[in-house]
């Protein structure tokens, strides 16, 4: 069974890590004396759950986290360093730290350690995320004790709304373009004026016009939506944000 640890101070561990072709280790006291910090932990680095939407979605909250207090998030996971390192790689985690427990000497400590030998895995982490502040953990969501991987508490959005059910969640924006397109530049640079972290979606000649007919119901880029709202082109881009300005 796995164990709620609130209240408590986490484990004296030193993580080994590789980086720059060298070894050196970070200890549990670097990573969270003074500092307030969310952790998660997962099964596995490249399983599908935690590559698809747990992670992910904490390194999109990442700057709510921050406006909200948060000095930084850990992903921990039974996995060894080169692992995370290369799952780092993969994934978009430029706001989180990834930290190898390979030995599960953290997770055992934690109370987190389970047995997915049916699975070839080995011991490895329970699912659960928590909140510490100078070591010593404040709140912890752990996913409930059922067959399989449950996700359900520990999520990202969960954990924000217990620090602030009203922190300004990031704005999700999307542009098709197309590489040359003056018009997406132009609209690039508006948005970036704006302050939006917006993703691009560069469509080869040979779809293009499919997908932005099919999706907008128009021939041209670029194509721009917010939060699943439909926005339009360059021209559209500019009449929208001085409605909202």
């Amino acid at each position: 069974m796995t164990e709620n640890r609130e209240g408590q101070r986490v484990p004296n561990v030193a993580f080994r890590v590789r980086e720059n072709n060298e070894w050196t280790s970070v200890t549990t006291e670097e990573l969270f004396k003074g500092r307030t910090v969310v952790v998660f932990s997962l099964p596995g680095a490249f399983t599908p759950t935690c590559s698809s939407t747990h992670l992910p979605r904490y390194n999109e909250l990442a700057p709510a986290f921050f406006a909200n207090g948060v000095d930084s998030i850990l992903c921990v996971s039974v996995n060894d360093t080169f692992v995370m390192n290369e799952w780092a790689k993969d994934q978009e985690a430029g706001h989180i730290k990834l930290v190898p427990d390979g030995n599960g000497e953290f997770t055992d400590g934690m109370g987190m350690l389970v047995d997915k030998s049916d699975l070839g895995f080995g011991k490895r982490s329970w699912r659960y995320s928590m909140l510490v502040r100078d070591g010593v953990v404040e709140k912890m969501f752990v996913e409930p004790n059922k067959p399989g991987d449950p996700f359900e508490v520990s999520d990202a959005d969960t954990m924000l709304d217990y620090i602030n059910p009203k922190a300004k969640k990031p704005d999700q924006v999307a542009i098709f373009t197309r590489e040359g397109c003056s018009f997406c530049a132009k609209a690039k640079a508006l948005l970036t004026e704006l302050g939006y972290d917006y993703a691009e979606v560069p469509l080869p000649h040979t779809v293009r016009t499919k997908v932005v007919g099919a999706l907008a119901n128009a021939k041209t880029v670029p194509q721009i939506y917010v939060n699943g709202q439909y926005i339009g082109g360059a021209e559209e881009l500019e009449r929208w944000a001085r409605k909202a300005a």
